[in-house]
């Protein structure tokens, strides 16, 4: 296992990603001073955001079903756990935006290459009322089908 959003677990079987980029920022406001540099205010936390990017080789890896699964949970609008593999826990984070490019086509449309990206961002952790339902997920990929 790569890393699990809520029970959607990222492995060569659904979406394993290739890279994982992180970008993390603070808030800080300015203030003009007359014959002075800016003053500025630390306001706090700002935008966290992991982008997972990749390339899907349907034949030996998940394909447009997992995207779509993802595509499924970011339609709830929920916030989902992500622990990473090594056991990390990153908090709660919202699905913000899917990428995805076919290429290599089949005669029927099918795509033998898949790149994706996923963007996810923070949110706060102790707001646990926009935690999605995870069992919907969780039994669905026990049961190998998807919701």
């Amino acid at each position: 296992m790569l890393m699990a959003l809520g029970m959607f677990v990222f492995e060569t079987g659904t979406v394993p990603y290739q890279e994982l980029q992180r970008r993390t920022e603070w808030r800080h406001a300015s203030q003009s001073r007359v014959g002075d540099r800016l003053a500025y205010q630390f306001l706090g936390p700002g935008t966290d955001t992991i982008t997972l990017s990749g390339t899907l080789l349907p034949a030996f890896t998940g394909g447009r079903v997992s995207l779509d699964q993802i595509r499924d949970m970011a339609d709830q609008g929920q916030a989902w756990p992500l622990v990473e593999g090594t056991g990390k826990h990153y908090g709660l984070w919202v699905i913000t935006g899917v990428d995805e490019t076919s290429s290599t086509l089949f005669r029927d449309g099918a795509a033998a290459k898949i790149e994706f990206s996923l963007t996810l961002e923070h949110v706060d952790d102790e707001r646990t009322d926009l935690i999605g339902d995870l069992t919907r997920y969780g039994a669905a990929r026990l049961a190998g089908a998807y919701v």
